[in-house]
């Protein structure tokens, strides 16, 4: 039984192996070949319709809370500053 489902992985894996290098490209196409364009002309088709918007009254998300600011303005800084260019 171990035999036959090692047998089988190694089936699934040379398969995928094989469909996948079948899959890759072959190489760039020949200098003298031009890749062919396709132009679509939609200037004939008139598109008519109705605007869909939903029904009802809409939700405005809520206001969040309005805190102080977590900033503060220290009174000693000057004096720390000037403290800091005389150690130098």
């Amino acid at each position: 039984m171990r035999n036959l489902k090692t047998c089988l992985a190694a089936l699934l894996l040379v398969g995928a192996t094989a469909s996948l290098a079948g899959a890759q490209p072959r190489g760039k196409a020949p200098a003298d070949k031009a890749p062919k364009v396709k132009v679509y002309d939609f200037s004939g088709d008139t598109i008519e319709g109705d605007l869909i918007r939903p029904e009802g009254t809409t939700v405005d998300a809520r206001d969040f809370s309005k805190h102080s600011s977590l900033i503060r303005i220290r009174k000693d800084f000057i004096d720390a500053i000037l403290k800091s260019a005389e150690d130098l």
